[in-house]
């Protein structure tokens, strides 16, 4: 497509491309608690790829292609001496973000997480500042997020991709596709061309994400969305054609072939809401789904651990969607299996009274006592939670929890429907993050690297107006 509409031999692209691409492309943000919430959404994730480096796991993944090539003027992946081109720089710093399942999220028909994107944004900006005279700070760094999380959130609330069998990181490659376009100087029309081909590709399945094959796969599809996201993006901007009807063509278009006819629905136009509403990981690295009955167990703690042979049953009542995806009987084979498990992790709250990453590995999975818990547990719809749940101004994710004793007595049943991330609770979390983000930096840096960066980080004017390649080698090893 060399302009939006120019041949008689190739049709207009579809309204969906173009009015992404005119957002990315025009859209002036002017809501100043999106960019506060930015930021600390660039706090939050930065720090959860500083924990996932304790990880072998996840190291494994990090690095060049060809073991030893490092570019001189490559991206910094925060964290490690790794100097890469953009396009693996995007994967390492994505699969990072998500491996501890601890970055920020979005609910909604489909669910998410759009701090995944931050690994195409990063890598762009500092890669295009070094190569280019173009130079990035860190505001548009926080621009791109706010608009990247509004395209995967907004998508997000009128299409249940999970439905039909697909991932939601589809919507991160949507979105990072169009917002690395955009970073990368490309016009309207560039845009949505690059935008034709995110909607074309293979597209992965949830396979990985339940039993019995969820995996490690479901910490790296970020970085491999983030990452074909700045490789069509680079693919477009030198002249490659666009799709025009990728979503709408007959019989092959997405439309027809992946959402059996139904049209893409866009519930609202696109502005700054999703990152004014994002919900923050701050006390547990768990599917968020079940971040409230972690609550809501460890608060039961005191009550039963003493009383654990004397348990009859416990029951969880939560929102349809926790049901569909992670309520999870039988077993559950290594950790990527066990963060999304909603009778997992309040077992390990109602037994240990805490819910940490190290909870997942096999070490502390092989307690017996949790897969006896685990045995005792039911799990029942509340239609108000599920209501609730989808509702604009409310979208709480209610669960409560409920111990009953052998000889007849129970605990209260504790109910709380806001997670500590939320945004009706933004002044209780955001000390709780900042100290997530201080305890991660110090896990990696020195003192007074620390506190250069917290610093630095709660200054907002000049975090924005720092450049983007300043903040990377503060990062770098």
């Amino acid at each position: 497509m060399g302009s939006l509409a120019d041949s008689n031999l190739r049709p207009a692209p579809d309204a969906e491309l173009v009015e992404i691409a005119r957002y990315v492309h025009d859209y002036e943000i002017a809501s100043d608690e999106a960019y506060d919430t930015a930021r600390y959404c660039l706090m939050d994730s930065l720090a959860c790829a500083l924990m996932a480096l304790a990880y072998p796991a996840c190291h494994r993944h990090l690095g060049p292609i060809v073991p030893g090539m490092r570019l001189e003027h490559g991206v910094r992946v925060p964290g490690t001496s790794h100097r890469l081109d953009p396009v693996k720089a995007a994967f390492d710093i994505s699969c990072l973000i998500r491996w501890l399942d601890f970055n920020d999220t979005w609910l909604a028909a489909e669910w998410g997480h759009p701090s995944d994107n931050l690994g195409a944004i990063l890598a762009v900006c500092d890669w295009q500042s070094q190569a280019t005279q173009t130079p990035r700070t860190v505001r548009d760094v926080l621009t791109a997020m706010i608009k990247a999380y509004e395209i995967q959130g907004v998508l997000a609330l009128g299409n249940a991709f999970n439905r039909v069998g697909l991932d939601h990181v589809i919507l991160v490659k949507v979105a990072s596709t169009a917002v690395a376009t955009g970073l990368l100087g490309g016009s309207v029309s560039q845009i949505a061309d690059a935008l034709s081909h995110a909607w074309v590709d293979g597209h992965s399945l949830r396979t990985y994400r339940h039993a019995p094959n969820a995996g490690p796969r479901k910490s790296w599809a970020a970085g491999d969305a983030t990452s074909r996201a700045v490789r069509l993006a680079l693919l477009t901007l030198k002249g490659e054609p666009g799709i025009p009807t990728a979503l709408s063509a007959p019989r092959w278009g997405f439309c027809d072939v992946l959402l059996k006819g139904q049209k893409l629905r866009l519930v609202q136009g696109y502005g700054s809401y999703v990152m004014e509403n994002i919900l923050f990981k701050i006390a547990f690295p768990a599917e968020f789904h079940a971040q409230t009955a972690a609550e809501a167990a460890l608060q039961l703690h005191p009550l039963v651990a003493s009383r654990l042979e004397q348990i009859e049953r416990i029951e969880i009542t939560t929102q349809e969607s926790a049901i569909r995806i992670i309520s999870k009987t039988g077993p559950l084979h290594n950790p990527a299996d066990r963060d999304h498990s909603l009778q997992y992790i309040v077992a390990i709250a109602l037994l240990f009274g805490r819910l940490t990453a190290e909870d997942y590995e096999d070490s502390v999975a092989s307690d017996p006592r949790i897969d006896a818990l685990r045995d005792k547990m039911i799990v029942k719809e509340d239609p108000r939670y599920s209501a609730e749940y989808l509702e604009l101004d409310k979208r709480s994710i209610a669960n409560a929890v409920q111990v009953f004793f052998r000889d007849g007595s129970s605990t209260p049943r504790v109910e709380v429907e806001y997670p500590i991330g939320h945004r009706r609770r933004r002044a209780e979390g955001i000390p709780l993050l900042l100290e997530k983000c201080r305890t991660a930096l110090a896990e990696v840096y020195p003192n007074d690297k620390v506190e250069t960066l917290m610093a630095l980080f709660t200054d907002r004017p000049r975090l924005e107006a720092t450049p983007v390649t300043q903040l990377m080698e503060l990062l770098a090893m």
